[in-house]
């Protein structure tokens, strides 16, 4: 018998011992109701009720098991995933820091090699295209001789800023393509950053986006494609922010980020994360991947700016040539404005 149809048959039964033992449980508190059933049976039944993603891997990194949650957390369906390998496109890992987790470091690979749980904090790539912040737990897989034949991951998406999706509820404050805050609502939020840096001296920083050669990819593709490219980087915008940051679409080809709180390095570890998040965002169009570069410009508030001056900062980054040499391109001011 193969490693993979070995690991097939025990997936249900090992990837998360909790459920096997809560499926022993109810077996045995109701063995005559439950006679009729299979214990194997059970423990998948459990694991497709999950909101929570589970897959499992052989020692090739093969899929062999991929449950109802991990498609709704995905979007990759079962049959677009069962035996290929994870590193294709369904499992591609990122962690905080956009570093690909696919390599020695993979959780699925470390508690393979460890024979140890693993828990991370890192991104899925959607098949839309964006990525999806999630909570990881990862652990090797044994069959009846305590031999390791793979491994078990278990992942659930971590849930936007609660101040952004607060004030989605507020009339007006949302851009109808994006879902983010308006531009209206921005300001809003830029006048309260600087209130809050004048009165309190609480620091923070702005992001600003533009995407290059929007106009042209509308021309070519229609204005569909171009408005579901936007929905695909504002999703990924969306799914970095803390419980007090706040971003929007600032322009028909621009975003803005404000970081609450946030001293310079700190806006520059965010802009350099989001510049590896961004660089894999595309959508499916016309059956090719299609994107167009973004651009990021980084302003750190200082003393006596209003937010002409502060957007200036980054407006001057955005348009400096070196801003446009890139797939992912990096523009930025520091608080001395050079």
């Amino acid at each position: 018998m193969s490693q993979t149809t070995e690991l097939s048959r025990f997936c249900s039964e090992s990837a998360l011992k909790s459920l096997s033992i809560l499926a022993d449980e109810l077996i045995n508190h109701h063995r005559e109701s439950m006679s009729a059933f299979d214990e194997f049976e059970i423990c998948r039944d459990i694991l497709e009720s999950l909101l929570t993603g589970v897959c499992v891997l052989d020692l090739h990194k093969r899929i062999v098991y991929w449950s109802a949650g991990a498609e709704r957390i995905t979007g990759h369906s079962r049959h677009e995933v069962v035996g290929r390998c994870c590193v294709d496109q369904a499992l591609l890992h990122c962690d905080q820091k956009g570093c690909e987790f696919c390599s020695a470091e993979c959780p699925l690979a470390v508690a393979i090699r460890t024979s140890q749980p693993v828990e991370a904090t890192g991104l899925l790539h959607h098949k839309s295209g964006y990525e999806v912040p999630v909570h990881i737990h990862a652990v090797p897989v044994h069959n009846q001789h305590g031999s390791i034949i793979g491994a078990a991951e278990t992942f659930e998406s971590i849930e936007q800023s609660d101040a952004n999706n607060a004030e989605k509820v507020l009339p007006g404050c949302v851009d109808q393509v994006t879902g983010l805050a308006s531009q209206a609502r921005m300001q809003s939020h830029l006048r309260e950053a600087l209130g809050a840096f004048t009165d309190l001296q609480v620091p923070f920083g702005v992001l600003q986006f533009r995407l290059q050669g929007q106009e042209h990819f509308r021309a070519a593709f229609g204005p569909d494609a171009a408005a579901s490219f936007l929905r695909v980087i504002a999703r990924t915008l969306a799914s970095d922010l803390g419980r007090t940051d706040f971003v929007g679409r600032w322009a028909e080809n621009e975003f803005l980020m404000i970081l609450n709180g946030s001293r310079e390095e700190a806006v520059y570890t965010v802009r350099e994360r989001l510049r590896r998040m961004l660089a894999n965002d595309s959508i499916d169009w016309w059956g090719e991947r299609r994107s167009v570069p973004v651009s990021i410009a980084v302003a750190i508030v200082q003393s006596g700016d209003s937010i002409e001056s502060l957007l200036g900062r980054a407006q001057q980054a955005l348009n400096a040539p070196s801003a446009r040499l890139t797939r992912t391109t990096i523009g930025g001011s520091n608080s001395s404005g050079s």
